[in-house]
């Protein structure tokens, strides 16, 4: 199955599965050596082989789990060396089943080229609809057109093609290369050929009718598929149609699709709550928002960082910052870890709407309580004072952030803020100002631009710029046109 793609037709940002494999024993299980190894390129064969060099025992049961669960976790690279050391090792006898799996492993970590391989190695009883079915996955998921089709159609001559899965694959290959308009055409060919489609199968139908804006379509395939005696409807299929009524602008079609949706969420399930806060929020309905979450912090048993994200996003998007404030403050008080990602939300809110002077008042009580903070968000509070010419206090978030930026070399400044800001400088500030920031700027590149505004500085003060000069040469940088117009100032 292609997860991906649910994950983004089930409003486009997708479901993500909380739940996850813990051992219920207090004592070490092999499980709790390979789950902090999170680094996709660490090889765990050497923690598998000390286990049981240290006369551990190890069961295929167990050992399945870990597969199942490093597969849930995006961590394909480990689940297929965890696979190859069961077969390698012998510990499990691989049928249909573990091919399978074993075989998609590989088309995700090494691509369908060597899944081929893997699969014509196969002793013919290995080879049924669980092999074929997993190929079939890995051409889809590589976007391979004709090979798809070539191997749908063997997969029809044996018989295998009788599961909504497989044709569940054909639509998501269609989804996945933009030929919406083919997606309907399978589903006709489920049903001719006496295969029952699942909810999956018709919420692709229906994705594909919306992407290409036929409401009317999209409409009928809701009905076909409420009317199916074997479909128990789900909150994740109208949560694509309210995606799609919202984005139409049909606002009294689209609640009628969250109320739907609502009647079908478990109490207890926080991501369907996301996705209804979502929603509503982009219809602008902030007293469902805030309804919603009172009904999601009372039914769920904690609310994780993620759902206070979503919430502030939410509230952000309403410009409800009183709100905001608030839950922003609920997250503080819980126990929850800290996720500068929380936060950042609001900040990052106050500073695109005009309130930088918030958003730097959040940064500071995160740093006094000894806190990280991005020097992103430092730059663009910065770049919100410049918006409203407060220019020395845009000079100091700058400072900060340039301090931050010195300690993560992988996080570059926004230039745009910096130019506007040495230009400022150059014309306004003092020499010492500007020898701080040049200083500062050292740590994460030297440009010609931060020596122009340097120069510019010493020009206003009456000071020599030859050493100036001489710095600049030291640094690599050498002088331009714009350069000599500017020191040539000194002389009229």
């Amino acid at each position: 199955m292609n997860w991906k793609l649910l994950r983004k037709i089930a409003i486009e940002f997708g479901t993500t599965n909380r739940s996850y494999y813990t051992s219920r024993t207090k004592k070490p299980s092999l499980y709790s050596k390979i789950s902090p190894l999170g680094n996709p390129t660490t090889n765990i064969v050497p923690e598998l082989d000390d286990w049981i060099y240290k006369g551990n025992k190890v069961c295929v049961g167990e050992l399945q789990r870990i597969v199942r669960d490093l597969r849930k976790r995006r961590r394909f690279n480990q689940a297929l060396q965890v696979s190859e050391w069961m077969n390698k090792n012998g510990l499990c006898i691989f049928l249909a089943t573990e091919h399978a799996v074993h075989l998609d492993l590989i088309g995700k970590v090494h691509g369908f080229v060597s899944a081929e391989t893997y699969f014509n190695s196969l002793k013919d009883q290995d080879r049924n609809e669980k092999t074929y079915g997993a190929l079939l996955n890995c051409y889809v998921r590589q976007r391979q057109i004709d090979k798809s089709l070539s191997h749908l159609q063997k997969m029809k001559e044996l018989g295998f093609a009788g599961s909504a899965l497989t044709y569940n694959n054909i639509m998501c290959l269609y989804t996945n290369v933009g030929q919406h308009e083919n997606v309907a055409g399978v589903l006709t060919e489920m049903k001719e050929n006496h295969v029952l489609p699942d909810n999956f199968s018709y919420r692709i139908c229906i994705n594909s009718y919306g992407v290409r804006s036929d409401i009317d379509g999209m409409k009928r395939i809701l009905e076909e598929m409420e009317s199916q005696p074997h479909i128990a409807m789900d909150w994740n299929t109208y949560s694509v149609v309210a995606n799609f009524y919202i984005k139409a602008k049909l606002s009294s079609e689209a609640v009628d699709a969250l109320r739907k949706c609502e009647e079908r969420l478990d109490d207890k399930d926080g991501e369907g709550y996301n996705h209804l806060i979502s929603l509503y929020a982009r219809l602008g309905k902030k007293n469902e928002v805030l309804r919603l979450w009172d009904k999601e912090k009372s039914a769920c048993n904690r609310c994780i960082n993620r759902d206070f994200i979503t919430m502030l996003e939410s509230l952000v998007k309403l410009e409800v910052f009183d709100e905001a404030d608030k839950i922003l403050m609920e997250w503080e008080s819980s126990d929850n870890c800290y996720d500068f990602g929380v936060p950042n939300v609001v900040i990052t809110g106050y500073s695109e709407k005009g309130f930088p002077k918030k958003a730097e008042a959040i940064l500071e009580d995160l740093q006094k309580k000894g806190k990280t903070t991005n020097p992103n968000s430092w730059t663009l509070v910065a770049g919100g004072y410049l918006q409203k010419g407060e220019m020395e206090k845009a000079f100091g978030c700058l400072k900060t952030a340039i301090s931050l930026y010195s300690e993560n070399k992988k996080l570059k400044p926004n230039p745009k803020v910096i130019g506007a800001l040495l230009f400022w400088i150059g014309d306004n500030a003092c020499v010492e100002d500007a020898e701080v920031l040049v200083s500062l700027l050292r740590n994460v590149g030297v440009n010609r631009q931060m020596y122009h505004a340097l120069i510019k500085a010493y020009l206003r003060a009456d000071k020599e710029v030859d050493e100036v000069l001489d710095r600049m040469k030291k640094d690599g940088i050498n002088e331009n046109i714009k350069t000599k117009e500017i020191a040539n100032m000194r002389k009229a």
